[in-house]
């Protein structure tokens, strides 16, 4: 075999062996792209994304004058920690007064308390008896008018006597005329004639009787009148003292008004000492919640408004992220899946999982959403707030801050 012949056999081979390495790198490369894109195709990340967390703000809720000032910038406080005194002399001196105003209207309380019950059996009382007074009145004026129609009745009997005595006094007058005249000529005996005499001096003093008793029945019945004008004087006044009582009720009413209202002024009076007694507590400024002073504004001897923001709170125990995913990423996310979250400040990955999607696009909240009723709208890709909340333990020694950009991947499978 010729030196040519073995040569063209080695690199044959070479080449043969070449191909084989060639292609066991390309199936290696077509594997591990394989797994590579399968491996990606099952997470989405994103680095739109920061931490987020509560702002406290802490303002004045009551005006005065700072007199401390108990904490500085950057200093953690826990929950009821004193911040910020202000003076509360004014407001012990205004407490004082809405202490006293409530004072006096518990007296005019009691007071108008009392007249109900006074003014209920007075009313009661003149009531009663301006009735009783008007029933005797219609009693006695009704004895009255019949004392009236007897004396008159008696006068009118004496009247019709008198006319019967006047009658036979008359006819015994003339009898004793004749007699007279007969006696004169002896043509009756004396007895006769002394009979008439006596007959007619009979009659006269019937007659005057009869008078007397005439003039009394006309006393008897002025009398019996001027008693019957006297007791219908005293029926109108009565009636008019019974008309008088019967605003009673409203006079009840009246005072029982009177009640209600100072009752009321009562309720104002201990809602101006509660609200003044708050006004006191709130010149002491206490701590809200356990977190990080930040912000701070006010200083000793300043004077402060009421809502005027002093400083912020920042509570690192409630923490967590806020990724704004492309609305193309969104098709398989699902709240729950977990989430690695990669922090720009530390080289170090924490945990966590997708809390919620937001109901909106991150547009729809801005302060000018975009406007695509123009007629040159071009198609942009929106992103979408997630909310993604860290697992417990992640951060114990609270160094995330609110604002730190991050990093999450959310892994889909």
């Amino acid at each position: 075999m010729s030196p040519n012949e073995n040569g063209e056999r080695k690199n044959g081979g070479n080449r043969s062996r070449a191909i084989v390495v060639l292609i066991l790198i390309l199936a290696g490369a077509a594997v591990a792209a394989y797994f590579i894109v399968r491996h990606y195709a099952g997470q989405e990340s994103t680095d739109d994304a920061q931490i987020e967390g509560h702002i406290v703000p802490i303002s004045s809720r009551v005006g005065g004058t700072v007199m401390t000032v108990k904490v500085e910038d950057n200093q953690l406080v826990n929950a009821g920690m004193l911040l910020v005194q202000i003076d509360p002399r004014d407001y012990q001196v205004a407490l004082a007064s809405a202490e006293a105003n409530l004072a006096d209207a518990h007296a005019a309380l009691d007071a108008a308390r009392s007249g109900v019950p006074i003014t209920s059996t007075t009313t009661q009382s003149q009531v009663s008896s301006a009735q009783a007074i008007l029933e005797r009145a219609q009693a006695g004026a009704v004895a009255a008018t019949g004392e009236v129609e007897a004396a008159r009745a008696r006068q009118a009997t004496a009247q019709a006597r008198l006319r019967e005595v006047t009658t036979d006094h008359a006819r015994l007058a003339q009898d004793l005329e004749r007699f007279k005249q007969l006696i004169a000529k002896d043509e009756v005996s004396r007895q006769q004639y002394d009979n008439a005499i006596a007959l007619e001096e009979v009659s006269r003093a019937s007659e005057d009787v009869a008078k007397s008793e005439i003039a009394e029945a006309a006393q008897a019945v002025s009398v019996a009148e001027s008693r019957l004008v006297q007791a219908n004087r005293q029926v109108e006044q009565a009636a008019a003292d019974a008309r008088s009582t019967q605003t009673g009720p409203d006079q009840v009413a009246v005072t029982k008004a009177r009640a209600a209202a100072a009752e009321a002024r009562v309720k104002m009076a201990e809602a101006a000492v509660e609200q003044a007694q708050l006004n006191l507590q709130y010149t002491t400024i206490q701590s809200v919640a356990s977190g990080v002073v930040s912000k701070k504004s006010v200083e000793p001897g300043q004077i402060v408004q009421a809502g005027q923001p002093l400083l912020a709170l920042v509570p690192l125990e409630d923490i967590w992220v806020i990724a704004n995913f492309k609305e193309t990423q969104l098709h398989n996310m699902r709240p729950g899946q977990r989430v690695r979250l990669s922090v720009d400040a530390y080289d170090r990955v924490y945990w966590g999982r997708v809390d919620s999607v937001s109901a909106a696009t991150g547009a729809r909240f801005s302060l000018l959403p975009p406007e695509n009723a123009t007629g040159n709208y071009v198609k942009v890709v929106q992103r979408v707030p997630v909310k993604i909340v860290f697992e417990k333990g992640q951060d114990p020694d609270h160094l995330l801050r609110p604002g730190m950009s991050v990093e999450p991947t959310v892994l889909l499978k």
